[in-house]
């Protein structure tokens, strides 16, 4: 009996977009613990493109290479969120059925940009509510879901100040939102082409980087959320409140170690630990989105057959919330 084929992105070596081929491969086929997705959007984001091309910082190139393959990555099919419909499940799967529409993280198998996906159960996906979809969805869990647990950390009250640096990412658009959620006058700072996209999301106050050091103001801060990685930690640290928070979304183990040292020695607490793959959370957000109170900020979208369009324009910095693969072309 032949095999099933599918269509999937395939990763041959580590290096720029063009090491990203379309193949068709084996279907995956789910064990007893799987659930076989049809993958009907996925997302391309800069993490996908740092593993792509190995550009991490030199603490974690490494460890990723022994992970993924040494000299060239194993069968790796990226994206990191996906959205799709439950195709097949296996006999020990209670939580999920045929045909049920579902959105999460794929988890460090990658494996999004891809027809179908098989994944393990329980494992970080729910159900999608309706008025959510396919694509908004494949938005959630990298952005909306890190999003929410740092701002959930800084326990944000009302009128408090609140900047969000790298607002206009996949991480920094919900984070501008859900500081305003919380009652926040919110600072969001990006490059100036962004800035009239931050605006339509709430954010009181914006500021173009290449045009202003926003830290010579001498404004301070009750949260300063820092999605940047070449920030340097000083002058967040002192653009904070006696009792502020600092949120790092891509920290280095040197910024780590000075994170503790600070919330050991202040009352200023810094705070650098992603979030998990929750599905109470991921929940959360879909609802949010269902009811209007957030909006997953949608860039470009592109085909499987683009993906590598979709890399080199991810990597160039410019892309303002979130960019979509289009693997089916039911956004129900």
């Amino acid at each position: 009996m032949p095999t099933a084929k599918m269509k999937a992105v395939i990763c041959t070596q580590y290096g720029s977009p063009e090491v990203l081929q379309l193949r068709e491969v084996e279907k995956p086929v789910p064990g007893d613990n799987d659930v076989l997705i049809k993958i009907y959007a996925a997302t391309v984001t800069m993490g996908d493109c740092e593993l792509r091309s190995l550009t991490l910082p030199l603490w974690t190139r490494i460890p990723m290479r022994l992970y993924m393959g040494y000299r060239r990555p194993r069968k790796f099919i990226p994206g990191m969120e996906l959205s799709g419909v439950i195709e097949s499940v296996g006999k020990n799967v209670v939580s999920f059925r045929k045909g049920d529409p579902v959105f999460g993280s794929s988890g460090m198998g990658m494996g999004g940009n891809a027809e179908y996906k098989s994944q393990r159960y329980p494992s970080g996906l729910a159900i999608k509510p309706p008025g959510v979809s396919f694509e908004q969805a494949a938005t959630i869990p990298v952005g909306g879901l890190n999003a929410l647990h740092f701002l959930r950390k800084a326990q944000i009250r009302p009128g408090q100040k609140v900047l969000v640096n790298g607002a206009g990412g996949s991480i920094g658009t919900y984070g501008v939102q859900l500081a305003k959620l919380y009652g926040a006058e919110v600072t969001a700072v990006d490059s100036g082409e962004k800035l009239d996209m931050l605006r339509s999301i709430g954010a009181d106050h914006v500021i173009d980087y290449t045009q202003e050091d926003f830290f010579r103001s001498g404004k301070k801060y009750d949260v300063i959320f820092d999605t940047v990685y070449k920030t340097r930690f000083s002058r967040c640290i002192n653009s904070l409140e006696e009792e502020g928070y600092y949120l790092m979304a891509n920290p280095g183990p040197r910024r780590m170690l000075r994170a503790l040292w600070v919330s050991w020695t202040t009352r200023k607490k810094v705070i650098f630990a992603f979030a998990g793959e929750s599905v109470e959370d991921l929940d959360h957000v879909a609802q949010l989105i269902a009811s209007g109170k957030l909006k997953a900020v949608i860039d470009r979208r592109y085909t499987l057959d683009q993906v590598r369009e979709a890399h080199e324009y991810v990597g160039s910095g410019m892309k303002e919330g979130n960019v979509i693969i289009v693997v089916a072309r039911d956004d129900g």
